[in-house]
């Protein structure tokens, strides 16, 4: 009996990828049934909201986005949207919401120890939980955005027209979202408290480096992605004045490498911190 167990193999442990999917798939429901979702659903729901009123109010008659006596074409508005609700706001706010929490959640919960005392890689366990942010966010924030589109682009505009500007806003801001979570996957995987250097990062940082000349803007996520969108830049504040004045917009080609360069070095980063960090349990 002894000797039959002895010669029993020991299964193997799972590879790197496959661990990742597994974890990916334990932490997908985790996630849209986390405290977080409700901040989610709130942050895609305004533009929604937003979008519905303008349009009910273009159905009554009344002056919406009427500038100099003319209105606001509906592609136009779309345009605004994205660069006010979207791209400066919800994409790096849910970048630094989710990813600083990928690992610190299972720290603050204790339960960090049960991830990593499976028989799988750490690193897997952090891609995968990157893996499930990212589809999580994905399929939440897109749907908003079309549901923007339709709302707002028939006010005045063309549905046609404007659809292949859609497409490249829906692959800007899946684009954005998995830069800016892999960047504060690496800061929640390296800092005690990773969403206050987050928020420092996106609302501190970014604003100043884009709104000054100089070198500076081009160790940020923003410099780059906002140079793929094909909206004008709206001049809705001072520093949004600022960084029109001094705006350098790299090229398509110069921005898409540098975003997968930033994505693939932080991501791999991140993997690598939670390999070598021990994490040490507030009791």
């Amino acid at each position: 009996m002894n000797e039959t167990a002895a010669l029993r193999p020991i299964p193997k442990a799972p590879g790197y990828v496959t661990a990742a999917l597994r974890i990916f798939e334990l932490s997908v429901s985790e996630m849209l049934w986390s405290r977080r979702t409700i901040f989610m659903a709130l942050v895609v729901g305004a533009p929604v909201v937003i979008s519905f009123v303008l349009r009910a109010l273009d159905v009554l008659g009344a002056p919406v986005f009427q500038i100099n006596g003319a209105r606001m074409a509906g592609p136009a508005i779309f345009g605004l949207m994205i660069w006010v609700f979207y791209l400066r706001f919800t994409v790096p706010v849910l970048g630094v919401f989710y990813g600083t929490s990928l690992i610190a959640d299972e720290v603050e919960d204790k339960t960090i120890t049960y991830l990593f005392t499976r028989p799988i890689r750490r690193g897997a366990v952090l891609v995968g939980k990157y893996l499930a942010y990212l589809a999580c966010t994905v399929f939440v924030v897109l749907p908003s955005v079309m549901i923007v589109y339709l709302l707002i682009v028939p006010m005045r505009g063309s549905l046609g027209g404007s659809f292949i500007d859609l497409v490249v806003d829906l692959s800007l801001l899946a684009l954005g979202l998995a830069v800016y979570g892999a960047v504060f996957a690496f800061i929640g995987s390296v800092f005690r408290r990773p969403l206050l250097v987050g928020l420092i990062f996106i609302f501190g940082w970014e604003q100043a480096a884009l709104a000054f000349p100089g070198y500076l803007k081009r160790f940020t996520v923003a410099y780059y992605l906002q140079a793929l969108v094909p909206h004008a830049m709206p001049n809705d504040g001072v520093i949004s004045l600022i960084q029109g004045l001094f705006r350098d917009t790299p090229s398509m080609p110069v921005s898409l490498f540098c975003l997968v360069v930033i994505w693939a070095v932080f991501l791999g980063f991140s993997a690598n911190a939670v390999e070598r960090k021990e994490y040490v349990l507030d009791q």
